[in-house]
């Protein structure tokens, strides 16, 4: 579903990604794993068409992505939920869902409120608040049920579970365990090891800009110098 070769990226004169390659297949969750400012939020912004300064070819379903706009990706059924959320703050949970919703491809089953509050039911609680008023792991929750209502082939999640307590950690890891059952394709970046090999099917690990590592959650489990290497602080 996803292609990326050879991916190089930069914010102004620095350059930020040398050469990334790595892949997603239909129905896969890969998650991109390394230590904070390796670059993984800014592999997932440059495949979304966030950051425009960008090198290497994008192939998404089969289509050149690579001098798209943000907007022009997301129409293609590509969701981006950034670390931050950025949820619409001054509106109720259901306006935010209403200002994501976007027809399903024909074919396929569209996300509606029922399934939303079917794999979120907090949401389904709060519906009537303010986003403003839900903590920061509810506004994740809100973030990725928005992402959903647009109904994407491919949903790029950042750092779900930075800044999170333990507890709403696994909950949040629950939560997209299910969705994983629900065939969505998802890539995510990460910095937490647990949380990651318990959801991913693959893994890739970028240091300084560059992939250093690919191979199966399982593999990545057994692999403990490369862990040490790569990812311990």
């Amino acid at each position: 579903m996803l292609e990326v070769s050879q991916l190089h990226a930069h914010y102004g004169s620095s350059h930020i990604l040398f050469g990334v390659d790595l892949s997603v297949g239909a129905g896969e969750v890969v998650v991109l794993l390394g230590r904070n400012g390796a670059g993984k939020t800014t592999t997932l912004k440059s495949v979304m068409g966030v950051l425009p300064t960008r090198e290497g070819s994008i192939r998404f379903s089969g289509k050149e992505i690579g001098s798209l706009e943000s907007d022009e990706v997301s129409r293609l059924g590509m969701g981006y939920v950034p670390e931050d959320c950025r949820v619409f703050r001054g509106l109720s949970v259901q306006e935010n869902l209403e200002a994501g919703r976007r027809p399903a491809p024909a074919g396929r089953p569209a996300w509606d409120e029922a399934r939303i509050f079917q794999l979120f039911p907090d949401l389904q609680r709060l519906v009537a608040q303010r986003a403003d008023s839900l903590s920061g792991g509810q506004q994740r929750m809100l973030a990725i049920a928005r992402t959903l209502m647009g109904n994407p082939s491919l949903l790029l999640l950042d750092e779900p579970s930075e800044g999170l307590a333990p507890l709403v950690v696994q909950q949040m890891l629950e939560q997209l365990t299910r969705l994983k059952e629900t065939g969505v394709t998802i890539l995510l970046s990460e910095q937490n090891l647990k949380f990651s090999l318990q959801l991913a099917d693959r893994v890739y690990i970028i240091e300084k800009g560059a992939i250093r590592y690919e191979g199966t959650a399982q593999s990545l489990r057994e692999d403990r110098a490369t862990r040490e290497a790569f990812l311990m602080v």
